[in-house]
């Protein structure tokens, strides 16, 4: 159906008053647009004579003056015609050529060269499916380098999954996984190339709200991208996985553009230490092709929290995470966390806690429901004294304990 274009002059109307998406009975008025003014200024007229009433003196005063508006009108256009005839002068202007100079070694640029030798891009394929992720090189030796990145990255293919691990310079060399921790949400690769560039470790309780922020990785497959932003919020909890992997993060929150693939790279600060790992976006919606893009609300684990993990994984082949030996009653809806049971030989059972307390704070933080405090304890060490605070007001202390993944 055809349509009538637009008149590109007309004014749209102006609405009384527009409704704002999001927020109830809230309007904003807005006042009519003025009509403009417009002064006329009307054309100078002259008074006609009769040729017949004029006298020769007016006559003849009337023909000298035409005759010298002539005159000047033709020594004006031969005066514009020289003018014009004369060649201009040249004006040469200085070549340009890009500025290809090192950059500061704290600027973006200058951080994204130093860091992305250590970044790598994983690719995963089964005969279940294949994903493409990220990582980082956390250790290397003569003969052998370790990769961290995401569980979530090498366990979406299944068993029996092919790894392929690409370096900045596009060389590829074969992974086998080391140990996963699904509580945490890492895993460890390990791959048969040494003496390979290693990342600086930074300390993620050093962070604060503003620093600035840099996520390398490979977002879609499009291995080497740098975004930017600062880091947004401390200590939120974070769940990911499903009913059997239940991943609890007290994460990092950016505005650094994270995306689906950035999943394992690092999160960096100005100085190019690794504060985090990059592992979960919030989203407002899904994609055409099925998934979402950032809306400016990505997470990171810290990193003090997966250099312990990933430490006990290249020891051991497996981790621990600390627990207080309490059964949560996930479903309460009141505020708070409810215990529905105390584990037997538990570290709460030496203490007071019982069945049927609602746990409101943790350390003195408040705590909404259940997965709050789960997300809090794991953010913690084995071997930590924590204080849980009740609904009744009562403090109660814990020693955490440890249990193996």
């Amino acid at each position: 159906m055809n349509q009538t274009p637009e008149d590109p002059h007309k004014l749209p109307e102006t609405p009384s008053s527009v409704d704002l998406p999001n927020l109830q009975a809230t309007q904003v008025a807005v006042a009519p647009l003025p009509t403009p003014t417009f002064v006329y200024t009307p054309p100078v007229t002259f008074s006609e004579q009769s040729a017949g009433t004029a006298s020769p003196a007016v006559k003849k005063a009337i023909i000298a003056g035409v005759i010298s508006g002539l005159l000047a009108g033709m020594i004006g256009f031969m005066g514009a015609s020289m003018i014009g005839n004369t060649p201009a002068p040249s004006i040469s202007l200085p070549a340009t050529s890009g500025d290809t100079s090192p950059r500061a070694d704290d600027s973006i640029a200058g951080i994204a060269q130093a860091v992305l030798p250590v970044v790598v891009s994983i690719d995963v394929s089964s005969s279940q499916g294949s994903g493409t992720g990220s990582g980082f090189i956390i250790r290397s030796t003569a003969n052998e380098s370790f990769v961290l990145t995401n569980n979530h990255v090498v366990d979406g293919a299944g068993g029996s999954q092919d790894i392929t691990v690409t370096f900045q310079d596009q060389t590829q060399e074969t992974a086998t996984i080391v140990g996963t921790d699904a509580s945490y949400d890492l895993a460890v690769l390990r791959i048969d190339r040494g003496n390979l560039p290693v990342a600086a470790l930074g300390d993620s309780d050093d962070v604060v709200v503003g620093d600035a922020t840099i996520a390398i990785g490979s977002p879609l497959g499009l291995t080497g991208t740098v975004t930017s932003g600062i880091v947004s919020a401390l200590n939120r909890p974070v769940t990911a996985g499903d009913a059997t992997d239940v991943s609890f993060i007290s994460a990092i929150q950016t505005d650094a553009a994270i995306n689906p693939g950035n999943s394992g790279g690092p999160l960096v600060n100005s100085r190019g230490e690794v504060i985090g790992i990059n592992s979960a976006i919030a989203t407002t919606g899904s994609s055409v092709s099925g998934q979402s893009g950032s809306i400016g609300l990505g997470f990171a684990i810290p990193i003090n929290q997966a250099r312990r993990v990933a430490s006990e994984l290249i020891e051991t082949g497996s981790s621990s995470y600390p627990v207080i030996g309490v059964q949560l009653d996930m479903s309460y809806e009141g505020q708070g966390a409810l215990v529905q049971s105390v584990v037997e030989g538990g570290p709460a059972s030496e203490t007071e806690l019982a069945a049927g307390d609602v746990i409101t704070a943790i350390d003195g933080v408040k705590v909404s429901d259940g997965t709050e405090l789960v997300v809090r304890i794991r953010a913690k060490n084995s071997g930590d004294v924590v204080e849980l605070t009740l609904e009744d007001g009562s403090v109660i202390e814990v020693t955490l304990g440890s249990d193996q993944n």
